[in-house]
């Protein structure tokens, strides 16, 4: 018996990264897990890691920048299995680059919010009446390490404060109906977004002195394999979350603390 059995599970950005990794626990937990991307080859691919046949797994190929697009994997999934139980918006990142806070790029900023805020909201709106329903929810959105400090570019912290306001008011306004709400937020891990090559190329170093400093960044001085969020996830979705809501946790190796 898994933690999760019964359970139907929405994983945005599931194709890869902190997202695969959760669809990956979550499947073995006993979910029915519903995944969604913009490359539908990541998504198949995850699918057939996770041993799934298409009663238990069902991969949406969908653009969470835009409103209808971004509510489709949840809409899907109450079409195809009758609810959702389970929501994780993981989708996040910076649309545009680093807007330099000296320079007007208005749409860098916004499009960064949308991506990591607003795109919660979408699903997270599609979701409430399913939960509300059957009396059982939980909803966890992917935070940063920027969630609560600074370190990142202007709207991409801003955006993850947003993301933790957002999550707390509506774990009070969801929590008469059996739904919870939290916040986990990871520090450095090892994602396709994290290219140190890349970073190291931005800033005129090497990789090695990137992949330092990030380390560096956590009291246990390492990066984090996206696996290890993983386990958190599952208890915040699992019986024994039942009285955690409205909470912002760190599985980050210590980051800046």
């Amino acid at each position: 018996m898994g933690q999760l059995d019964g359970k139907v599970a929405v994983i945005t950005g599931g194709g890869r990264g902190i997202g695969q990794a959760i669809a990956l626990r979550y499947a073995a937990e006993g979910a029915t897990i519903v995944i969604s991307s913009r490359t539908r080859a990541e998504l198949e691919a995850t699918l057939a890691i996770a041993d799934v046949n298409d009663q238990r797994g069902l991969a949406i190929v969908a653009d969470a920048m835009d409103s209808a697009d971004a509510r489709r994997p949840v809409l899907e999934a109450i079409e195809r299995f009758g609810r959702v139980d389970i929501l994780v918006n993981n989708v996040g990142g910076t649309v545009g680059g680093n807007a330099d806070p000296f320079a007007a790029n208005d749409d860098a900023f916004e499009q960064t919010l949308v991506l990591c805020l607003t795109s919660a909201w979408w699903t997270s709106s599609a979701a409430l009446p399913s939960m509300r329903e059957n009396n059982f929810g939980r909803i966890i959105n992917i935070g940063s390490g920027a969630s609560k400090t600074t370190g990142a570019s202007v709207p991409y912290t801003a955006a993850k404060h947003g993301l933790v306001g957002f999550t707390k008011q509506l774990a009070v306004a969801v929590a008469p109906h059996g739904i919870n709400a939290n916040v986990l937020c990871p520090g450095w891990t090892y994602t396709s977004l994290v290219d140190f090559t890349r970073i190291a190329a931005a800033k005129g170093t090497t990789p090695e002195i990137e992949h330092e400093r990030a380390a560096s960044d956590s009291a246990q001085h390492r990066i984090l394999d996206a696996d290890e969020l993983a386990g958190m996830a599952t208890l915040l979705a699992g019986p024994d979350g039942r009285g955690i809501t409205g909470q912002v946790i760190s599985v980050d190796g210590g980051y800046k603390i």
